[in-house]
Parts: structure tokens; C-alpha cells; sequence
């Protein structure tokens, strides 16, 4: 007979367990955040990833012992979610770590006293895993512990062996299940079967380092790595059939299901799965966004936003209209906030990121899902990858998406057919932007490969000497190039900046005897400087003794911007928001760039102060020093790194005192003063959390203000107008036009209505009901939409279907059904318009009591408007 174990909330399991640690001398330390130091990995990933680094040795250990309740996100199984019991995207691991100290036997015993005492599992409902060759892990369960050898499971290295590489530390780990069936005895034992076994313990004994030849040697100091699912945990002290049903989790579904006025206990196992869909991604949102992410097309970003969306979609599965996704992270802020408070310092930052993605995704899902549907007509058993790739490129669809939404239909999707099209894309992208010819990439490969990194000599001299180590033409390496020629010179040294870290190359001359080679641009590869340019006089040959004079009034310039680009930093990071960090650069010869993250835009009151904080700065002629260091010395006196650069052991730092102080290898003004104005041209958002500052510096603003100076003249002559006057004029035109497409707008509806009052003699009469089905002639859809509700209401308890060609080869449709039909005859205006639609070539959707559709043949109107009628007088008559 076994015994069922205590009830424990989640917040109380992961307190006992890191008070039993703490209790035997472990330091309790806050989890990190999910965005990782290791640059090798995307977000955090288990709760053992913030102590990588002493773990590999490559830092020492603060405390002999810890333990931690961690954050994690993974999506390699996101379509599981919801699907099984366990699998999440979002999850916390309890683990306690000894770095050198304790080792095996003493993990062991205390995995087992905190699960069979602290938790009171029963013993006999436990059973554990040993690595198949670790005789001293099942020697210790066995003999110091007491399970019985039968229920302890030897397993292959691929489930019970750690590896943190292909070289490392690494070693042989033991895991503890529960059993959810003890009745159906020990024989034939098998962990694999989640239906009976939970895996909620795992020990990671941390014991060999293995060397290329896969060589296991004993670490002179062993490390202890475990980690304890805290949702799996309380799946079994809660006992709850699944992660999701846990008072973790299952709170926010209730809220989802509340707004969507679904019954979670009633509700079927598709809007089971939905609603814990939403469950899970909003918790990981919520941590996400609190944690500093954006979301965007890139890396970390994409992960957010293929979980936002994936929320709309599934709150859109079960009939929610409109936003609704601030109110459920509500609830997983309420939840989070007593052990992780940045969510609830950061929920407004939270709830403004979800409004913009979940806006944003559905303005474009309807379109989308339209564009969808009319893929999935007419029995297609497969979507094409470029019409997959055209949901992805125009409507905002991840490929994941489309996949998930074909997958209900029975439909799969072309992956390789969509890589394909990304791919095409891709390079269509590189060929109109690229200014480097493509061919040449190859030869450049091989250059990096056998010849020495350039000499750069250009952050003191502007001209110098060189020798010439090589030189393509149309992409081959030759022996030289001559007068009219396109070429590319690698030389030995270059006073030359070659482009990197944001800006651009320098422009300028290759001069010999008889020779003259106009340089363009300066790349980098591999730390071969590569000239691109072309032979205007003589002949060019490797091995030729040349002068390279850079272009230095462009150098000036560029200059100039780039320690303008270091001010604008500091003054967002003073006027804005001192956690604001950069996300890209640019600077040019006659502009610079920069791209930030920030949750909202900057208001025109905080771009003046900016503006005016850096022309002081410039005014007060800071002198700029610059000092090469070891990185560790430039991070402790708080230089800024740019997040996603790699940097050497030493690196170059830019020190305006008191304003700025930067990691940066590029070219920069010795005074503040030789920039002389800064002018901010705009601020716009480039993608979702992202914002970019468009600027000039030194002689760009005359330039910049002489075009506007003109653009200004123009518009004052054609207006009639003083240059102060020209806002309020214009203003006055666009009152004006606003106030004719209104008037116009209005006449359409009115026209559609008074069209549609004549149709109400036509309706006729099954049962209780009426009904209309009309073809409304040329109305556009919004008007066509109009007309259906007025003629539901007037009409009363009713269906009523209209239909419109607005244009030629488009067709318009609208289901307007009043909410006792609905009620009492099951049927749904959305699901009813989409197989109408389908005759005419296409689809839709919408609410029970009112849904539009569209098709693109409109020969087929006449019949799909008969079918309309056959079906409602049939159902209505059932």
C-alpha cells in the first residue's frame, strides 16, 4: 500500500527547497536572467548555464556551494505544447551546485532526504537511473540509500551522460522518477513510458575532462550539478493530471478561458490545447520582455514574437476578438512578481510590448488568414513554399504558423519550397545592397587564408607607403591591372580604415610611377584590408611599391560623426532611459545612424534636449583620449560594449572624459570641438522595441540645412505662405480632404443602406425566422458590411447574407445571423461565409453572429448566393 504525499503550492515547493539547501551551508543566489552572458547560446537554457564559466574553469567560484531557482525558456519542442503533460517553453529549475566540494554520495543522500522527507514521496513510488558503466552511483543508491537493485535502472550515455562540448568537463548523471502507477509492479520497469514515470530529479556528478580523442580523465576538483522541474513537481504534489493544471500555470488558462467565456472543465481536448498554449507562452513573455527583450525578426527577438503571435492565434482559435493579451499577463505578473519583481517593475514596459506586437499581428492575420483559406480550398493536400514564404514576407505568417494552421486541415506545407524562396530573397536583398561584387568573395577566402592581416597605420598617418600583396580583377587573383579596370588591392600596410564597427571605409588614392588608382571603399576580411577602386592611369602589378594618401576631408567627416555617434549615446542613455543600449550604427561621410533599443519612441521634447546636450558638449571642446587595455580593465571602469561585437583580450578604448567612454576601433576627432554642430534628421522605429536616430555632424548640417532652407522657399511660394504659416496651412488642406473622404464615406453607406431598406420585402419567412440573401451590386465591403447588421436588426431574429462585386474580379460577402438563431440552430456566421465563399474561389471568417468573406470569381456569385439560401432554409427548417 502506498501513501499519497502533502499538497504544496509551487511557491512553497521551491521555498523548501532552497531553504533545505541553504540550510547545509549553500548560498542562495537570484536567478539570472534569461538573456545569457554565453554568447554561444541564444537564451538560458537550464539552470546550471550562469555557472558554465566556472565550471570550465574559466572563473573561480564566489562560494564552495549554491543554489538557485532558475529561469529557463527552450522551443526546440514548442509544438508539444499543449499537447503533452510537460513541455513548456517557459519553466523554472531548483538546482543546488557544489563547485569542488561535496561530490556523489552526498548528493545522493540529500536528493534523497529532500524528496522522500521534505517532500514525502513515498519510496516505493520512487525509482532511479544511473549511467549503464557508474558501478559507484548505483553502489551508493543501492547500499548507502537502500532501493532495491531492481528499481534502479542502468541507461546509455545519451540519457544519463553530460557533455558541455565536444571537449570539457563532462559526466555520468542519476535521475529520480516518481511513479504514477505502482500498482502494475517492478517487473519489466520502463522509464520511457511518461504515462506512469516522471522524471523530476536529475543529478549531474561533473567528474572527467575529455580531450580531443575522447580521452576520460578524472578532474582534479569534481562539481555537483543538479536540477529539480518545479512544475513537475508540482504536477505530482499537487496531483493534477498535468505541468499545466498546477496553481503555476492554470490560473492564467482561467483567465483566457474567462475572456473567451470558455469552461476550461467542459471544453474539448483542441481548446484544452489552446488555452494551455496560452498559458505557457504569455508566463514566458512576461519573463521575456522583463528580462530586456524586443521582439523582432532576429535571434531572441524572433522567439518573442513567434510567442506572442502564436498567442493571438490560439486566443483567436477560441472566438477571442481583439486584444485581450495585457489582461492574461496580468495574471502571470500577479503570479511571478514575489520571487521575480521586474515584472511588476516592468509591467508597463510588458504591457506596452504586447499591445504593439498583438496590434500589429492582427492587422495582418485577418488578410493573412484570408490569403490562407484560399490556399487550403478546393482540396489542396499541400500549400506551395512560396506561397508559405509570401504569408512569412508580406502578412507577418512564421513559417511555424502557416504549418500549425494547415496542420488542422490535414495540410502540409513545402518547407524546402519556402527555404528556397527565403534563400531567393535573401540574395535578391544582397544584390541590389551589396556594393562588393559577389564573385570575388571566394578569391577573398583564399587571400585571408595565406597572406598576413594588413598593417593599419591610419589612426596616425593619412598617407604612407605600401607593397602590393595581391590584386583581382572580376573576381580572379592576377597579376596585375591596368588603366579603364575595376580592381581590388590588398596591400602590406594601409593608412586606409576598411569598414567595420559601423563605418564605412575611407576613400582616397594608390599612386607609383605612372600609376593612379582611385580607391572607393576599404573591406575587411579576416584582417586583410581589401582597396576597391580602379586603375586610371598605368599599370598596376603585385609586388609594385605604391603611396596611399586617404581622402582627408571625408575622413573628417566620418570622424566627426563617429564621436557624434558616442555623444548620442550617452545623451539618450542621460534624457531617455539609462538602460537604453545600441542595436546598430552607421557612419558615413555625410550622416550617421544609430539603432537602439527602447520599449516606446523619443518625444520630440527629449530629441531637443538631446540635440542641445551634445552641442554642448561639443561647445565645451572635450579632449578625446584614447588608451588600448585589457578588456577586463576597460569593463571594470565602464566601458560600453556593443552588444553582439566579439573583442579580443586587449581592446581599444574612446574616452570623452566625463561624457563617454566606449570600446570602438574606428577613427575619431581629437576634440569635441572639430565636430562643430550635431542636427537630428529623425527618429523612427525600425522593428518592434527598435529605434533608430538619423543625425548629421560637422559640415553635413550646412548641407542638410541648405536642402531644407529650399525645400522651405518652394513650399512658401506655392502656398502662399510665410514659413511659419506653413503648418497651419497645410493642416487646414488636410482638414479639408479629411472632411471630403468622410462626407464621400458616408454617402457610400447611406447609398448601400437605402438599397438594402428595398430588399427587406424580399425577406422571407422559415419557422421562427427570416431570412435575406441579396446581391447589393457594386458596394464596397465596409458598406456591404453595414447594410448586413442594419437589415439583421430591422429584421429581427434572422440571417441575413449579402453579397457585392466592389471590383472587377473581387467579391465581397457578409453574414449578419441575430444571437437566438446562433443559439439555438448551432450555427456560426464565420464557419457558414467561409463555405459559401469557397464557390467563388476563396474564404473568410469571423464571429458567431457576423463574419465577411472575400472570393475572386465573381461568375460564381449567382450560385454561391443559391447555396447560401438552400442551406439557411434547410437548417432553419431542422
Amino acid at each position: 500500500m502506498t501513501t499519497t504525499p502533502p499538497v504544496l503550492s509551487g511557491p512553497a515547493i521551491r521555498e523548501q527547497f532552497l531553504r533545505f539547501f541553504a540550510d547545509r551551508q549553500h548560498q542562495i543566489l537570484p536567478s539570472a536572467s534569461l538573456v545569457p552572458e554565453d554568447p554561444t547560446v541564444l537564451l538560458t537554457i537550464a539552470g546550471m548555464l550562469p555557472f558554465k564559466p566556472i565550471f570550465l574553469g574559466q572563473k573561480p567560484a564566489e562560494f564552495p556551494r549554491a543554489t538557485t531557482s532558475q529561469k529557463c525558456i527552450r522551443t526546440n519542442d514548442i509544438e508539444n505544447v499543449g499537447r503533452t503533460a510537460r513541455h513548456h517553453t517557459f519553466f523554472e529549475m531548483l538546482g543546488n551546485f557544489s563547485f569542488g566540494d561535496y561530490f556523489k554520495s552526498q548528493a545522493i543522500a540529500w536528493a534523497w532526504e529532500l524528496s522522500t522527507k521534505v517532500f514525502q514521496l513515498p519510496p516505493e513510488r520512487l525509482v532511479v537511473s544511473v549511467f549503464e558503466e557508474d558501478d559507484e552511483a548505483f553502489a551508493i543508491w543501492r547500499d548507502e540509500i537502500g532501493i532495491p537493485a531492481h528499481r534502479i535502472q542502468r541507461m546509455g550515455a545519451d540519457d544519463n551522460f553530460w557533455v558541455s562540448g565536444p571537449t570539457g568537463p563532462c559526466g555520468p548523471c542519476s535521475e529520480i522518477y516518481y511513479d504514477f502507477h505502482p500498482e502494475l509492479g517492478d517487473e519489466k520497469l520502463d522509464l520511457e513510458d511518461d504515462s506512469r514515470f516522471i522524471e523530476f530529479y536529475n543529478l549531474v556528478f561533473m567528474q572527467y575532462n575529455r580531450d580531443m580523442g575522447e580521452n576520460l580523465t578524472p578532474l582534479e576538483k569534481k562539481n555537483i550539478d543538479t536540477g529539480m522541474g518545479l512544475e513537475r513537481m508540482a504536477q505530482i504534489l499537487q496531483q493534477v493530471p498535468n505541468n499545466y493544471e498546477t496553481d503555476l500555470i492554470f490560473p492564467i488558462i482561467q483567465t483566457a478561458a474567462g475572456i473567451a467565456g470558455i469552461d476550461y472543465g467542459q471544453a474539448d481536448e483542441k481548446t484544452k490545447v489552446s488555452l494551455k498554449v496560452i498559458g505557457d507562452h504569455v508566463r514566458a513573455v512576461v519573463h521575456m520582455i522583463a528580462d530586456g527583450i524586443s521582439a523582432s525578426n532576429l535571434g531572441r527577438g524572433y522567439v518573442l514574437r513567434r510567442l506572442i503571435r502564436r498567442v493571438v492565434r490560439h486566443g483567436r482559435l477560441l472566438g477571442i476578438e481583439g486584444e485581450f493579451t495585457t489582461k492574461v499577463a496580468t495574471t502571470a505578473i500577479d503570479l511571478a512578481q514575489p520571487v521575480y519583481p521586474n515584472v511588476l517593475e516592468r509591467q508597463t514596459l510588458i504591457n506596452q510590448e504586447l499591445q504593439r506586437e498583438e496590434a500589429a499581428f492582427l492587422k495582418t492575420l485577418e488578410r493573412g488568414e484570408k490569403l490562407l483559406a484560399d490556399l487550403m480550398a478546393d482540396g489542396v493536400k499541400k500549400i506551395a513554399g512560396v506561397d508559405a514564404f509570401t504569408l512569412y514576407d508580406t502578412f507577418g505568417f512564421p513559417l511555424e504558423l502557416t504549418q500549425e494552421i494547415a496542420e488542422e486541415q490535414g495540410i502540409t506545407v513545402d518547407v524546402e519550397g519556402f527555404k528556397k524562396a527565403m534563400q531567393e530573397q535573401q540574395e535578391r536583398s544582397k544584390a541590389a545592397h551589396e556594393t562588393i561584387d559577389l564573385t570575388v568573395q571566394e578569391s577573398l577566402d583564399q587571400l585571408a587564408n595565406r597572406i598576413h592581416p594588413t598593417e593599419f597605420l591610419g589612426y596616425a598617418d593619412v598617407q604612407s607607403s605600401a607593397v602590393v600583396k595581391a590584386v583581382l580583377v572580376a573576381g580572379a587573383l592576377v597579376e596585375e591591372g591596368k588603366a579603364g579596370q575595376t580592381v581590388q588591392i590588398v596591400l602590406d600596410q594601409t593608412p586606409f580604415y576598411g569598414e567595420s564597427g559601423g563605418q564605412i571605409g575611407d576613400k582616397g588614392f594608390l599612386n607609383g610611377d605612372n600609376l593612379l588608382i582611385r580607391i572607393e571603399d576599404v573591406k575587411r576580411e579576416s584582417g586583410v584590408f581589401i582597396h576597391f577602386g580602379r586603375v586610371e592611369r598605368g599599370v598596376v602589378q603585385v609586388g609594385d611599391t605604391v603611396t596611399a594618401t586617404i581622402d582627408r576631408a571625408c575622413r573628417r567627416r566620418a570622424q566627426a560623426n563617429h564621436t557624434a555617434t558616442h555623444l548620442l549615446q550617452s545623451a539618450l542613455k542621460k534624457v531617455v532611459d539609462e538602460g537604453i543600449s545600441q542595436a546598430g550604427s552607421l557612419v558615413d561621410f555625410n550622416r550617421l545612424r544609430f539603432d537602439f533599443n527602447s520599449p516606446r519612441a523619443v518625444t520630440t521634447e527629449e530629441l531637443q534636449q538631446i540635440e542641445d546636450l551634445i552641442n554642448q558638449w561639443i561647445a565645451e571642446a572635450h579632449q578625446t583620449e584614447v588608451a588600448v587595455m585589457p578588456i577586463a580593465d576597460a569593463k571594470a571602469k565602464g566601458a560600453i560594449a556593443m552588444f553582439g561585437e566579439k573583442y579580443g583580450a586587449e581592446v581599444r578604448v574612446i574616452d570623452v572624459p566625463g561624457v563617454s567612454l566606449e570600446l570602438c576601433g574606428g577613427t575619431h576627432v581629437a576634440n569635441t570641438a572639430e565636430i562643430g554642430l550635431f542636427k537630428i534628421v529623425a527618429e523612427t522605429g525600425i522593428a518592434a522595441g527598435v529605434r533608430r536616430i538619423e543625425a548629421v555632424a560637422g559640415p553635413s548640417v550646412l548641407d542638410y540645412l541648405n536642402v531644407r532652407e529650399a525645400v522651405v522657399k518652394e513650399l512658401g511660394d506655392r502656398l502662399k505662405a510665410k514659413p511659419e504659416e506653413i503648418p497651419d496651412r497645410v493642416n487646414q488642406l488636410q482638414q479639408e480632404l479629411k472632411a471630403s473622404q468622410k462626407q464621400l464615406e458616408a454617402l457610400k453607406q447611406e447609398l448601400a443602406l437605402q438599397k438594402s431598406e428595398q430588399l427587406l420585402a424580399q425577406a422571407q419567412t422559415v419557422g421562427e425566422f427570416k431570412i435575406l440573401v441579396a446581391d447589393l451590386g457594386t458596394v464596397d465591403g465596409e458598406s456591404l458590411k453595414t447594410a448586413a447588421e442594419r437589415l439583421q436588426q430591422k429584421l429581427g431574429e434572422s440571417a441575413v447574407v449579402l453579397a457585392s462585386i466592389p471590383e472587377p474580379g473581387k467579391v465581397s460577402l457578409v453574414a449578419a445571423f441575430s444571437p437566438q438563431l446562433v443559439k439555438t440552430k448551432q450555427l456560426k456566421a464565420g464557419q457558414f461565409i467561409s463555405t459559401i465563399a469557397k464557390i467563388c474561389g476563396g474564404g473568410g471568417g469571423g464571429r458567431p453572429n457576423l463574419a465577411q468573406a472575400g472570393g475572386r470569381d465573381p461568375s460564381k456569385l449567382p450560385e454561391a448566393l443559391a447555396m447560401a439560401e438552400q442551406t439557411l432554409v434547410a437548417e432553419l427548417r431542422g
